[in-house]
Order: C-alpha cells, then structure tokens, then sequence
C-alpha cells in the first residue's frame, strides 16, 4: 500500500514522534534517582560514549540499561506483522537487529547490557528497578 503522505508530511510527522524522555523512560529516571541515588549508585543518562546510548549507563560499573518500547523495538512482533505493510515490518526487523548488534558490541567491550521493554515498566516498575540494584550489587563485589 502506497503511502498517502508526501515526503516532507511524513519527516515532519516521524519527527513529532519522541525518542527520548517518553513517558515510562522519566518514570524509570524517577524511581532509580529516589532508589539507587541514594544508596550511592550514580549513573549518566543518554550515554553517548558507549554504542547505542544506552538511557542509563552505570560508567564506573560498565552496565548499561535500555527502555526500549514495545512497538519500535519489536516486543509483539510476532503478534502484529501480519498487520503491517512491508515498510513497518522492514523497519521494526532492523531496529531488532540493531538492538541485537549493540547488544554484541557493548558486551565485547565488557558491559552488562540489560533490556527492560515499556510493558514490563509499565506492569512493575519497582522490579526492574529491583533486578537494576541487584546487578548493580553483584558488580561492586
């Protein structure tokens, strides 16, 4: 199906949509800054330094955390291919891929990469913060 916008209307659209500081992204940031902060666990936000801006990044302890959404990175794929045009479901496997290729190079460059999808932030925020300090715990040791 061809698409019904121009260029330029589609760039503009594309680019209203935030990729950074969504909503369940500055729920996370509140709770590790009211939790870990302060047990005396720092972090940077956007990493820019390490592949693939990890949202949080743990610099001294090589851990970088991503919160990844459920629709641009593929959680119910599966589910919702068959409903996509072949422009979606191209874009939605590489972005997979790309998550696959970060993934690979952090960890050879000797960081814990840890993956936490919007459903799951959304469903039990104080777990994933829980299983972040659990890794952060076993790092210090």
């Amino acid at each position: 199906m061809p698409d019904w916008m121009s260029k330029a209307e589609r760039s503009h659209h594309m680019g209203l949509v935030r990729s950074r500081n969504t909503r369940f992204e500055l729920v996370m940031m509140r709770r590790l800054s009211a939790e870990l902060y302060p047990l005396g666990f720092r972090y940077r936000k956007h990493y820019r330094a390490a592949k693939g801006t990890p949202d949080v990044a743990f610099v001294g302890r090589r851990i970088a955390v991503f919160f990844d959404s459920d629709f641009w990175h593929g959680r119910n794929y599966p589910r919702l291919k068959s409903r996509m045009n072949a422009f979606w479901r191209a874009k939605i496997e590489r972005n997979m891929e790309r998550d696959k290729e970060v993934n690979r190079a952090l960890r050879k460059d000797g960081w814990t990469v840890m993956r936490f999808g919007e459903s799951q932030i959304k469903i039990d925020a104080a777990k994933v913060v829980s299983k972040i300090k659990k890794q952060l715990m076993k790092a210090e040791r």
